[in-house]
């Protein structure tokens, strides 16, 4: 059964567009399977007034015939359907059919039919105007093709450009809400699960009922008969043309090569031939570039580094990608045995370090600390080596250092005493003047961290994210 989770936000960005007395023109969009069509589905609940079209794949004409169709239920207007009309007409006819409530108008992968035809942005547009501006109705057009629905809805060349009321960009699911999909389980034992899973509500909805993190894996992604095992093509295979060329990219990435000029050297090219694929992934929410949380100028920065910023993509082309050929001969076991290796250490660790950094937002909005963060990142660097966890307070001066330890064991003074050095340096690199400490850890703290916290407010030990 599907659970529906954490969309609280955007159903009341979608109630108060419904609740205005004008009418609202509404864009959802967002990667495949993170919820979009969920998220519509359970704001119609509360409206009976609605009419909910799937458009096709298939022509223009197929999709305008089935949505004559809908209409002709809809409104039980019999003549519709054996009428030959044009989408104005469609519209028309729903417009004037009473409702006792405000009407909902759902488009869903609206992008498809402007695949087929060019100019269907144009024919809403009109639709738009002259019929449903002053109709007091609700029209939503949601779609999974991010590029397609930014360049038919969003953006400037588009014909629907500054006619929209509100847009919703669909994110996936945070940490924080990751456990309301499992039962009775705790943050800390499914770290492994989102480390694959990332947020998004298809791929968790296949892990939930395991409670091996490795069994889950050989069943759902290791197997050929999977949807997950062929997942990332079919995520990228619409977005983009050159589907090996951002392959190799995303692949390069997952190993390692994080700076721009690694990954130029490990695929054979130049750097500036890189820039419009990188963009595109970074458009897609694929990959991001991060830098050092003191950087004054993010965009020039030279010690920029590239990440994969989707859990799954990038636990894919790290242990799935490299391995097809072993997979495809059947020697699952061999792949799966490569992956117990380095899962842990070599990938949710990393992954474990995000979780912690999102859990600081959530901290400073708790009032842990007298102050709140108005940036959180990570700082590497000459001046103070590396840094997992660093939040800023830039109005009042403070600064929270963290180090994230995913480990089987408690961790003790040390990893206290290794920062505590380095917050003279990074004192100065932030401008502030007040420190404080925070440890994250999966396995807990010695009694000696423990009794040195106990007599420092200044620091704070967190073992359950």
């Amino acid at each position: 059964m599907q659970k529906f989770v954490n969309r609280a936000k955007e159903l009341d960005a979608l109630e108060k567009q419904y609740h205005s007395n004008e009418s609202s023109l509404v864009i959802v969009y967002g990667r495949r399977r993170v919820g979009k069509t969920a998220l519509i589905a359970e704001f119609l609940k509360r409206h009976s007034d609605s009419l909910y079209f799937l458009a096709t794949e298939e022509s223009e004409m197929q999709n305008l015939n089935y949505f004559k169709t809908q209409v002709t239920e809809f409104t039980g207007n019999e003549l519709l359907k054996s009428a030959a009309v044009d989408w104005f007409t469609v519209f028309k006819t729903l417009v004037e059919y009473k409702t006792e409530t405000k009407k909902i108008i759902v488009f869903d992968e609206f992008q498809y039919i402007g695949q087929s035809n060019s100019a269907f942005p144009s024919v809403m547009q009109k639709v738009w105007d002259t019929l449903l501006k002053d109709a007091n109705v609700m029209l939503i057009l949601c779609g999974s093709l991010v590029s397609l629905m930014k360049s038919q809805t969003l953006d400037y060349s588009s014909p629907l450009y500054g006619r929209r009321t509100a847009q919703i960009k669909l994110k996936q699911i945070p940490f924080s809400h990751y456990h309301e999909f499992f039962e009775g389980r705790e943050n800390n034992e499914l770290l492994p699960f989102y480390a694959v899973t990332g947020g998004v509500p298809k791929y968790i909805e296949t892990f939930c009922n395991y409670t091996d993190i490795f069994e889950a894996i050989e069943e759902n992604v290791l197997n050929s008969q999977s949807f997950l095992y062929e997942e990332p093509y079919f995520l990228l295979q619409k977005e983009v043309s050159e589907i090996g060329s951002y392959f190799s990219l995303i692949k390069a990435i997952a190993m390692g090569n994080r700076k721009l000029s690694d990954i130029a050297t490990n695929l054979g090219l130049k750097q500036t031939g890189l820039t419009k694929y990188l963009k595109v992934l970074m458009d897609l929410d694929l990959v991001e570039r991060e830098v050092p949380i003191t950087e004054t100028a993010p965009e020039k920065s030279k010690s920029g580094l590239y990440r994969i910023a989707d859990n799954f993509i990038a636990f894919w082309f790290k242990f799935v990608y490299p391995y097809r050929a072993y997979l495809e001969k059947g020697e699952t076991a061999f792949v799966l045995s490569q992956i117990k290796k380095s899962f842990a250490q070599n990938y949710a660790s990393f992954v474990y370090e995000d979780v912690c950094r999102e859990k600081m937002w959530e901290l400073s909005a708790a009032n842990t600390w007298n102050f709140h963060f108005d940036k959180v990142g990570r700082y590497w660097g000459a001046k103070a080596g590396e840094i997992d966890i660093v939040g800023i307070d830039t109005a009042n001066g403070n600064l929270v250092l963290g180090e994230c330890k995913y480990t089987t064991s408690p961790k003790g003074l040390s990893v206290l005493h290794t920062l505590q050095e380095k917050s003279e340096a990074m004192l100065k690199l932030t401008q502030t003047k007040n420190v404080q400490y925070i440890l994250f850890s999966t396995a807990g703290y010695t009694q000696g961290l423990i009794d040195e916290a106990g007599k420092n407010a200044n620091i704070k030990l967190i073992e359950r994210i």
